[in-house]
């Protein structure tokens, strides 16, 4: 790999409103049949429950390598992801954008630096007072009880599953990415475009049954540059965005890009 010069950083906010309930599992609580098969993940801390910046990126990348068509060929832990093997593989036809923006594994020969950073994303103040004045028999939850169906002898089992009730709105989540090549401009569209894509799938568990539904409002994007690291140019003037389609429409995309180039030069 060739020595590498951070230009700057594109730094992306938006609120995440859970449309239907949310189920980010933690660890199981094995309980009775009838009591909570699945539990939320929480902030130890607080109590709280919050969405994983890996659920959500590892979401954004499955979700684009579906929609690129990549094949599945590396397997980790009981998940299988594409991933580019050698440097032909990694830099053919301007670059796989996968592994580019969401990296490869460590081992992997062929790489440069990953592109973007997905934090994890606690609820909004606002959303954490109106959860705790909901009677309900979890903090912050609900339960959610499904039954399963024995194909056979029709004999049902049920099963409870802890959520996020709809209307929760998580945030700011943040998403950081990293140019280092002019190319890396234009893979910002990857970006967004697998946030519209998680849109339209279910983000945590239960998705086909309902849950997981979200949508991202109040997105604003702003830039460092390495010239100036402390200073942060805003996107028109820090406009709050009400949806993603309302950024990568081509007119509000091309523009984007003209700022971003403007806002982070590259010599």
């Amino acid at each position: 790999m060739s020595d590498i010069n951070l230009y700057g950083r594109i730094l992306i906010t938006a609120n995440i409103e859970a449309v239907t309930g949310l189920h980010i599992g933690g660890s199981s609580v094995g309980l009775e049949i009838g009591g909570l098969d699945k539990a939320v993940i929480r902030n130890p801390l607080t109590n709280q429950p919050y969405i994983p910046g890996s659920s959500l990126r590892g979401k954004m990348r499955s979700q684009t390598e579906k929609v690129l068509g990549l094949r599945q060929n590396n397997k980790i832990g009981q998940v299988t992801i594409h991933t580019c093997k050698k440097p032909e593989e990694y830099n053919a036809n301007g670059g796989c954008p996968v592994c580019h923006v969401f990296g490869v594994p460590g081992e992997v020969e062929a790489t440069g630096p990953t592109l973007l950073v997905v934090r994890d994303v606690a609820l909004t103040e606002a959303s954490a007072e109106a959860l705790e004045k909901i009677k309900s028999d979890l903090p912050f939850a609900e339960l959610k009880t499904e039954v399963a169906i024995d194909r056979v002898t029709s004999a049902a089992t049920p099963r409870t599953l802890e959520r996020v009730p709809a209307g929760a709105v998580f945030g700011p989540a943040e998403l950081v990415f990293s140019i280092y090549a002019r190319a890396d401009f234009e893979r910002l569209k990857y970006v967004l475009d697998a946030l519209q894509l998680v849109e339209d799938d279910y983000l945590g568990g239960s998705g086909s049954r309902g849950s997981g539904k979200v949508k991202f409002v109040n997105i604003q994007v702003s830039a460092r540059a390495a010239t100036d690291y402390a200073a942060v140019k805003s996107f028109e003037d820090g406009k709050a965005f009400e949806n993603v389609q309302a950024l990568t429409a081509k007119a509000k995309f091309d523009a984007l890009m003209a700022w971003a180039q403007d806002a982070i030069p590259i010599g």
